[in-house]
């Protein structure tokens, strides 16, 4: 262990606990307190070895070497107190009260002490305070004007010394001074490298931590302008960290958010701390052929702002910039939590749109199954007692008639049922085999042709001799049938008319049922196809019914790989197309999660009720014979 770092760590002992933790105040406080300490100390060794030489020593010289304790007293006062200009004061005045002393005895501003003047505002500026170093300058010039005024009124003492002792007085005077100015601006060179040194390793670390962290950290006037932006925003927003100098973070903001960015930090220059979150436009990135993907890419980020804390000793020089209160701000990528809500949001809706359906379902099955039980259960009492009731064999045969289409009926939202849950679970097959579709078409038509007959509706079929044979499921292709035309049927006024047609084009078979019907409105027809939804309020229903014949067929369409497109205009009619491949070939592989493909359904823009009629017109034309079941 060096001298050096002995007397470094018994300084370190004396410092004050505030100083013990900032190394530039440590190092002030240093530079203070050793020469002091080392110059009182070597000159109370040297006082033994002056008294050999000198002999006896006047009062001047005994109150000269006494004062030297001031030394150490400042240096107690400073590792008490901490209060280093404070400190530099009490040197200024105790350096100025001995260079007093000492040249009113010896000759006034003519002294060789009265050089040593000039080294109280240099000791002075070791302080780095303004204040500190005026009031030196000041207490120097007065000291000098004293001097000047005692020596003219004539209240100097009369002994003088000889030339000869007032030459090596002046030369001891300002050698010494010159050695203590050295000093002086050795310890402000030391001061100043340390400082430097200092600020460069801070300044490292914070580089550092700012090249290191995946945060954005930025510094922004008030109007937005980027100052200083870390090499984070590189690879958050995967462009040069220049190019965003400026204006160029405000230009990647998403236009809607510009407006609360802005804000944010205007509030913050203000002195509030503000989080906002807003979206920031990310370099498009290459794609597999190296030609540039245009697809506009926005990231959330979550920036945090408060005023940037201006340094003290900053603010003096540059009053300008701490009139102007700039920003600091932290950002961070925050899409993966965004996305994270969105899919919470969407996992909520969901849920709402279950719970939602769920109470459709309970709603609409306690009317379609206790209507058909109720009359199961009505209709077989009576028949039990018809003893009783004496009925007649033709009500027996009324009643019984009744009980078979109540359980039909049962049987066949039963049905309905069971096929939906079997399609919405993946669990429904598709028996493909080749079929006549025109048969199949023609079979439906009759079998409904009775109930539009009641209903008053002209049910015509369109379907060519020459349709070819198709490969599929029958059953499914009669059931998607069945269920379009007699929701046609269903929703069509009397007097209207049910139109069925057929035809191919390339390899598929297009169907298209279209009636002169109550439509569907706008809001209803987004949600087309969703199990047990009903076109139009509950209590403006005039029709029976699950809510399940579209949604089958919808997943019927899915199954065949085919598509569904619904055009409909409120009160005007409505135009069902379904378009099945001619030869059904099934997937590869099952879906992951075990439900069938969704069919791509379109709600096209609605047609007048007059088109429609014009394009099942001309159907008719160009098709010989059709077939017409009406009333």
């Amino acid at each position: 262990m060096t001298v050096l770092s002995i007397i470094r760590d018994c300084l370190d002992a004396l410092l004050h606990p505030s100083a013990r933790y900032d190394a530039l105040t440590r190092a002030r406080h240093r530079a203070f307190m050793a020469p002091r300490l080392l110059g009182s100390l070597a000159a109370f060794a040297a006082f033994p070895v002056y008294l050999a030489m000198r002999g006896a020593p006047s009062a001047v010289e005994v109150a000269a070497f006494a004062w030297l304790i001031a030394p150490i007293m400042l240096s107690w006062f400073l590792s008490r107190t901490g209060r280093y200009e404070g400190a530099h004061v009490l040197s200024s005045l105790a350096l100025a009260g001995l260079i007093m002393a000492v040249a009113i005895t010896t000759g006034g501003i003519g002294s060789f002490a009265a050089v040593w003047l000039i080294v109280v505002p240099l000791e002075a500026a070791l302080s780095a305070s303004r204040r500190v170093a005026a009031f030196a300058s000041l207490l120097a010039l007065s000291c000098a004007g004293i001097l000047i005024l005692v020596g003219q009124l004539g209240w100097l003492p009369l002994d003088e010394p000889s030339a000869a002792q007032r030459s090596l007085l002046m030369a001891f005077g300002v050698a010494s001074a010159t050695l203590y100015a050295a000093a002086l601006a050795f310890g402000a060179e030391s001061l100043a490298r340390t400082s430097v040194a200092l600020l460069s390793r801070e300044e490292e670390r914070y580089r550092l931590l700012a090249r290191n962290m995946s945060d954005v950290i930025s510094r922004h006037r008030r109007n937005g302008t980027v100052q200083f932006i870390s090499p984070a925003a590189e690879a958050m927003l995967g462009m040069p960290v220049a190019q965003l100098h400026g204006h160029g973070l405000f230009d990647r903001v998403h236009v809607a958010d510009r407006p609360a960015y802005l804000t944010a930090l205007s509030d913050a220059a203000r002195g509030d701390v503000r989080s906002v979150e807003f979206r920031l436009r990310r370099e498009p990135t290459g794609s597999e052929h190296g030609q540039a993907n245009f697809q506009v890419d926005f990231i959330w980020v979550e920036m945090r702002c408060r005023p940037l804390d201006q340094d003290p000793g900053r603010q003096h020089i540059d009053r300008d910039a701490a009139r102007e209160t700039e920003v600091v701000a932290v950002m961070r990528d925050v899409t993966d939590r965004k996305l994270s809500e969105q899919a919470l949001d969407q996992a909520r809706s969901a849920a709402e749109a279950a719970d939602a359906a769920k109470t459709r379902f309970l709603a609409t099955m306690s009317h379609e199954l206790r209507t058909p039980l109720n009359a199961i259960i009505g209709f077989s009492d009576m028949i039990a007692q018809e003893q009783t009731l004496m009925l007649g064999a033709a009500q027996r045969r009324e009643y019984a008639q009744l009980i078979n289409d109540s359980g039909q009926h049962l049987l066949s939202v039963v049905n309905g049922i069971l096929d939906m849950s079997k399609m919405e679970s993946g669990n429904f097959e598709i028996a493909s085999e080749p079929f006549a579709p025109r048969a199949s078409l023609m079979h439906c038509c009759n079998l409904l042709a009775l109930k539009a007959r009641e209903n008053g509706i002209d049910l015509v079929t369109d379907a060519p001799q020459d349709l070819p044979v198709m490969t599929g499921d029958p059953r499914a292709f009669k059931q998607i049938v069945l269920n379009l035309v007699a929701n046609a049927i269903k929703f069509t006024e009397r007097g209207g008319q049910v139109s069925v047609s057929a035809a191919v084009s390339g390899s598929q078979l297009t169907l298209r049922i279209s009636d002169t019907g109550v439509g569907i409105a706008p809001d209803d027809l987004k949600r087309l196809g969703a199990p047990f939804f009903q076109a139009g309020k509950t209590y403006q229903r005039r029709h029976e019914g699950t809510g399940l014949g579209l949604s089958i067929v919808k997943s019927l369409v899915a199954l065949h790989l085919g598509d569904l497109t619904v055009q409909s205009r409120l009160g005007e009619g409505t135009a069902v197309t379904v378009k099945l491949p001619l030869v059904y070939t099934p997937p590869q592989a099952k879906p992951l999660d075990g439900k069938a493909a969704e069919s791509k359904i379109a709600t096209l823009t609605p047609v007048p009720r007059q088109e429609l009629h014009d394009q099942h017109h001309d159907q008719l034309q160009d098709q010989p014979a059709p077939v017409k079941k009406s009333a």
